[in-house]
């Protein structure tokens, strides 16, 4: 692992940092911010994950994650969004390939051999990170942007036991019916929609949900809402009476002005499981 930059931030550090994964066959950039409270102990995480064209720096920079979560004494995680480099499969549109990994592990060609971003982020990240910093494992949420949101939801529903909590921002929620999902699902995973269903939020809501608390919010000008499909993962969540509070926030798009605005809400409610 290679130090990119460390930098103080509200009484912390937040630093980038490098590393070969075999994981992507590539090397991988990460943002972390280590709370003040680091200093003395393993303090709980908070992973975002970031949505189409992003990389670590988006929400990093414009979320204003940091303060909040300095104060509450939370680690953040900003991983890539996709392998980059020279040799990594892309395409023209700004939807798939490089900056729009779809937290999958792709299994056709030209992708298979990079894109593998679901074993990076639930695997072999999380290796690193709690065998190089002080991070307790016992204490973890998630969320996202976008195809983060999507990433993050599907994340925490899979992996039973792994986060105490989850929320999103504007979430890709049902991809297999969306041509923000469609697309990404049949380049990378083939056209077998069957092996589509375990990275679509609303069916996985529908069969298992999520054992803990959900947060998800999403605005009412947001001007990719018929891509996003809310009323989907809506509809799943009252069938499955999941535990969630699910908004429509009046006049807010899919900015990341919309983001900051509610990131000390985000932040709070995963302050509330995570230390409580």
């Amino acid at each position: 692992m290679e130090t990119k930059s460390e930098n103080a931030c509200f009484g912390g550090v937040q630093g980038v940092y490098t590393h070969t994964a075999t994981s992507t066959s590539c090397d991988m950039t990460f943002g972390l911010f280590l709370p003040p409270q680091a200093k003395d102990g393993d303090v709980p995480v908070l992973w975002y994950l970031s949505g189409l064209t992003c990389t670590h720096e988006n929400a990093m920079t414009k979320a204003g994650a940091q303060a909040w979560a300095a104060e509450a004494g939370i680690a953040l995680v900003f991983p890539d969004t996709s392998p980059r480099g020279e040799g990594v499969a892309d395409d023209d549109a700004y939807d798939l390939g490089q900056g729009a990994g779809f937290y999958v592990n792709a299994t056709q060609a030209p992708w298979d051999p990079h894109f593998r971003m679901w074993d990076y982020i639930t695997d072999e990240l999380p290796q690193l990170l709690f065998g190089e910093f002080p991070l307790d494992p016992d204490r973890q949420g998630i969320t996202g942007h976008s195809m983060g949101g999507h990433g993050a939801l599907t994340m925490a529903m899979r992996l039973k036991g792994r986060f105490r909590s989850v929320s999103a921002f504007s979430p890709i929620c049902n991809p297999t019916q969306s041509d923000w999902g469609q697309k990404q699902l049949t380049a990378y995973l083939g056209e077998d929609s069957g092996q589509w269903a375990a990275h679509d939020a609303s069916l996985l809501m529908a069969e298992t949900g999520f054992d803990g608390p959900m947060l998800i919010d999403t605005g009412t000008k947001d001007q990719f809402l018929d891509l996003l499909k809310p009323e989907a993962l809506a509809s799943a969540i009252a069938t499955k009476r999941q535990q969630a509070v699910f908004r429509m926030q009046p006049g807010y798009d899919h900015s990341y002005f919309f983001v900051s605005t509610f990131m000390a809400d985000h932040v709070a409610f995963h302050a509330e499981e995570l230390l409580g």
